[in-house]
């Protein structure tokens, strides 16, 4: 055999192209911390202050304060005046780690630890296969329901819903609408405040996320939410508007899912389905700008749970191609693929019978 000739500098380079990896991982943990615990909100705006006078204001525990204010010094996030010992957190860095951001990347952050409490029954399932399932994931519909929030809700009224024609109209006139793995029921729950003529009705096999939705609903009348296992959908030419939002790639059996789909939308009705923006082919997401946390997100939970269940298991990256075939073989004629600017994870697919 021929020894392979290793390349110093190229091995040299990977070498610390992981190193900052590691380093970067774990300003997301921080950066999933700061968000959980308030301390990007306290620092919002407050001239520079010492550990104690963060920790006072946050309501938090001093030494911890100041251990996680020192990771964010050295991670670039947060600013230390030596002298005084006073901390920053510049204008421009708060823009987009508090809750008042329009686009709160500090929430984003709480995906990886999230994903890392399962990483031992991920592992084991690389040896044994099958998948972990949905109620193993802590935490998985309170990051979700924020995770909606940033990317549907805030959107929803004037950005997502005017990508599809007269829309807004008929909702405002009156139309039935069903929403297929609703969750905690934000974004629908916002629709059934603002369209107070249109009727609403929000499937998701979760309990707890079930609940939650019906307490947000808080006794509306023109809205419901049921426990119902989306592949069992039974209805038949009952809906003008169908509503799926991130919710179909991790399904257990997504072509049946979509077929159900089609069947409760009325011939003149639409569905209306956002997901991850992304080809079905791997090379033609190398630019992607956020390739590796879109596979590695599948693998921990969106493929995962599919298998869990001897599911499809399409994974995040099903795509753009892989997701018009679908929507074709489930009986839509029409199917237009729509984006916003401001929106770089999702596509938009209308799709009519």
């Amino acid at each position: 055999m021929t020894p392979l000739t290793l390349d110093a500098a190229r091995a040299e380079a990977f070498a610390e192209r992981m190193l900052t990896a590691v380093n970067e991982s774990s300003i997301v943990l921080m950066t999933s911390i700061g968000h959980r615990t308030g301390l990007f909100d306290a620092l919002a705006g407050m001239p520079p202050a010492t550990s104690e006078t963060v920790a006072e204001s946050a309501g938090l525990v001093e030494r911890y304060v100041r251990e996680w204010l020192n990771a964010m010094v050295v991670g670039g996030v947060v600013e230390y005046t030596p002298e005084t010992g006073h901390y920053t957190l510049p204008p421009e860095h708060a823009a987009c780690l508090t809750r008042k951001a329009d686009e709160n990347l500090a929430q984003m952050a709480q995906w990886l630890p999230l994903l890392s409490t399962v990483e031992n029954k991920v592992v084991d399932c690389f040896r044994e296969g099958g998948g972990v399932d949905y109620s193993e994931f802590e935490r998985f519909h309170e990051v979700m329901a924020a995770e909606s929030d940033n990317t549907v809700v805030g959107a929803l009224l004037e950005h997502i819903l005017p990508l599809a024609p007269d829309v807004v109209e008929r909702l405002e006139r009156g139309i039935d609408v069903l929403e297929v793995g609703c969750g905690r029921g934000r974004a629908l729950n916002l629709l059934a405040r603002t369209f107070p003529r249109s009727r609403f009705l929000g499937y998701d096999f979760n309990r707890e996320a079930v609940e939650y939705a019906r307490g947000e609903a808080n006794g509306r009348d023109n809205i419901e939410f049921v426990m119902q296992d989306a592949t069992k959908i039974a209805e038949e030419d009952a809906y003008d508007l169908v509503l799926a939002f991130d919710a179909i790639h991790d399904q257990i059996d997504p072509a049946r899912v979509l077929a159900g789909i089609r069947r409760a939308t009325r011939l003149d009705g639409m569905f209306l389905m956002q997901d991850i923006r992304a080809s079905s082919h791997v090379q033609e997401n190398l630019d992607h700008p956020l390739g590796p946390f879109l596979y590695t997100i599948s693998c921990t939970h969106c493929m995962t749970v599919s298998l869990a269940n001897d599911g499809a298991g399409l994974g995040t990256c099903w795509g753009e191609e892989l997701a018009v075939e679908m929507l074709r073989d489930a009986g839509f004629r029409e199917v237009d693929v729509r984006r916003l600017d401001h929106d770089i994870i999702n596509n938009y697919y209308l799709a009519r019978g």
